[in-house]
């Protein structure tokens, strides 16, 4: 594995890039290697209220741009991206280990989201109001942004996960403070050049590395008005309580346990390939909207069984930086010792037949966090392997008989983020797409990376919408404005 520049790392607090915070340090790891890459600066109360100290002064002006204005710098900053697209894959390989066949995507993706919200800008409108009766009162809708927003993004992807935010919060005039994270700070370094090339001004981007403390403090501060959060639920209930404290709204997504309905007249090769890659190898499992839960009709089960293990059983694990490398390593050692002890767990309790994986890879990987792909048949969905996330390369599989079992097997679930249906009988889509409980449903290799689509889901999930007009909305406030004949009417 090759040696690597590790860039220095920033906290962006209005015009100043600092290389120190009051917050401490966090010692970033390489997954694939296990070694220390650097010291990361860590952002503490200080540097949050200076961050929203910087955004507030900066909104007001920011907010009275003229639409077009914020439509063109922010199709600038897609532009900017687009263009360090490589350097932003591979920034988010040392970030977290996740292979450059898949990190290289990253770029596009934060290009799109950003340039879809750019070109909404100048779309946004109200609604006329007038009153239906004669000689009432006329009135109009006005959209208004809040203010300072605080974005607390996610690991594994993190310019992807910041622009689905970002994008939306600054073509509706917010400012933002950006909580990333401790664990993988270099790729939205390539962000921040971004933004300044772009001549956003100072202060309606602020960004810092930080642990809980910047984020508690973060939520908290009176002078952010919205908080957009991307986690877990342990944290998002954090986040929920400190804000109910202000009545201070969030949009928090916060994974799932996604089911998969293979079909028998699906196409099976296509089927069990995306089953396979899209549960345990595609980032190593880490991904919120994973279809890892496969429920599959029991007349090809079998088949099914067969082709997702030789699948998984050819993927190339290794190093990140080989392009040929589909599977990397999980993103800690502690993340890596947690998933195994669940795998170890589910299959001393006999929630599944475990038939492939579910070990360290060793080798000349020994040093890495990795572990191989891990597949469960015959799993019990009522157990915690088909219930509790895992966030790991671990696919849980059951069959099922007919329609309305799977449908029930499927919404048997706390989550409800995505759910996927693999079928070439048209009429079955729409029908069982209707009766699926998530905020999500895709169909045969749909995508739910669309910045024109809506993402978000339902229950364990958590609320609220990034992408599409809906996500814009997520950033806007309805004002109604009533103009009155100058008189008094009772009755």
């Amino acid at each position: 594995m090759q040696q690597r520049q590790y860039p220095t790392v920033h906290l962006h607090v209005g015009a100043k890039r600092l290389t120190a915070g009051s917050g401490g340090t966090h010692a970033h790891i390489c997954p694939a290697t296990g070694a220390v890459t650097g010291e990361i600066p860590l952002a503490g109360t200080a540097e949050v209220e200076a961050a929203v100290e910087a955004a507030h002064a900066a909104y007001d002006s920011w907010r009275r741009w003229r639409p077009a204005e914020r439509r063109d710098v922010l199709l600038k900053l897609a532009t900017l991206l687009g263009e360090k697209a490589e350097k932003l894959g591979e920034y988010t390989t040392m970030d977290n280990g996740i292979p450059v066949s898949v990190t290289s995507q990253h770029g596009p993706i934060a290009k799109s989201w950003i340039a879809y919200y750019a070109g909404l800008s100048d779309k946004i409108e109200g609604q006329v109001t007038a009153s239906p009766i004669d000689g009432g009162d006329f009135g109009y809708t006005a959209m208004d942004p809040y203010g300072v927003v605080g974005l607390i993004v996610t690991w594994n992807g993190p310019v992807a996960n910041l622009c689905m935010k970002a994008g939306a919060a600054l073509a509706a005039g917010n400012t933002i403070v950006v909580k990333s994270p401790e664990v993988t700070p270099y790729s939205l370094e390539i962000f921040m050049e971004c933004v300044r090339e772009a001549g956003i001004p100072a202060g309606v981007v602020n960004l810092f590395p930080g642990g809980p403390e910047a984020g508690a403090a973060l939520v908290a501060h009176p002078k952010v008005k919205k908080i957009s959060f991307t986690g877990g639920p342990a944290g998002a209930r954090k986040v929920l309580a400190a804000c109910a404290e202000q009545i201070k709204p969030a949009v928090v997504e916060l994974g799932g346990k996604s089911a998969n309905i293979i079909f028998a007249d699906a196409d099976l090769d296509f089927a069990a390939q995306h089953a396979a890659l899209f549960s345990a190898a595609i980032i190593s499992g880490q991904g919120c909207a994973f279809p890892t839960r496969c429920l599959v009709e029991e007349s090809v089960y079998e088949d099914v069984i067969q082709r997702i293990v030789a699948i998984l059983g050819a993927i190339k694990i290794g190093d990140p930086w080989d392009p040929t490398t589909v599977m990397g390593p999980v993103l800690t050692e502690a993340s890596m010792n947690r998933i195994l002890d669940i795998v170890a767990k589910a299959d001393a309790d006999g929630d599944g037949k475990l038939i492939l994986g579910g070990k360290r890879v060793g080798g000349e990987h020994a040093n890495g966090f990795y572990i191989e792909p891990t597949v469960f048949r015959d799993v019990d969905n009522a157990s915690p392997l088909a219930q509790e996330e895992i966030f790991g390369p671990v696919l849980a599989i059951m069959k099922f008989s007919d329609e309305d079992e799977a449908i029930r097997l499927a919404n048997d679930t706390r989550y409800g983020l995505a759910a996927y249906i693999q079928s070439n009988n048209l009429r079955r889509v729409h029908r069982v797409a209707a009766q699926l409980a998530a905020g999500g449903i895709y169909v045969n290799g749909g995508s739910f990376i669309d910045p024109a689509s809506p993402f978000g889901g339902l229950g364990l999930s958590g609320f609220g919408r990034e992408g599409g007009r809906y996500g814009l909305e997520e950033f806007l406030q309805p004002k109604a404005i009533r103009i009155g004949t100058g008189q008094i009417v009772f009755g």
